[in-house]
């Protein structure tokens, strides 16, 4: 795919973007990307990006917090010079100070996304596929063919259940 932007070389700056609902995408190539200011997002950009936003919270006049996280030791101050959430329990500890910025960041802070499908989690007994082996081997021992050929597709229904879940 080449360049959208000059049509000449490679496009390997791939840009999507969404506002007001309506998605883009930029297929452009680095020379291209470079040039529409694209290069500059990078970690330490999002993480200057979100410094500066904790740091309008802190600029709007809130007073400084003396509390800290009680499992990082991370004061309010530390996540806005930084941009980094210390830890999970930092979330619980500054709900408050950060509940604006995730609402801004990302327009909710409620999940809308996808959830996984409820599964049946399925335990087997490790030797339960040498139980049904002995019982087919004693079975046709016996000369119980019938009974045999429900445990001989017992047993491959237990193997292909196994591949499944590999």
């Amino acid at each position: 795919m080449l360049c959208e932007n000059c049509g000449k070389h490679p496009a390997t700056t791939h840009i999507h973007t969404m506002v007001n609902g309506v998605s883009t995408e930029k297929n452009l190539c680095g020379y291209c990307a470079a040039l529409l200011g694209y290069h500059k997002f990078g970690p330490s950009s999002i993480s200057n990006l979100l410094s500066s936003m904790f740091g309008e919270i802190a600029e709007t006049g809130t007073p400084p917090e003396t509390k800290r996280c009680s499992v990082c030791g991370a004061s309010f101050s530390d996540i806005v010079e930084t941009g980094k959430v210390g830890c999970s329990a930092c979330y619980e500890t500054f709900y408050e100070q950060l509940l604006p910025s995730l609402k801004r960041l990302h327009g909710s802070i409620h999940h809308v996304g996808k959830t996984p499908e409820p599964t049946d989690l399925i335990v087997h007994k490790p030797d339960k596929l040498a139980e049904l082996q002995q019982k087919l081997k004693e079975l046709i021992e016996k000369e119980n063919f019938e009974e045999a050929a429900v445990v001989r597709d017992q047993i491959k229904a237990f193997e292909e259940e196994g591949k499944e879940h590999e």
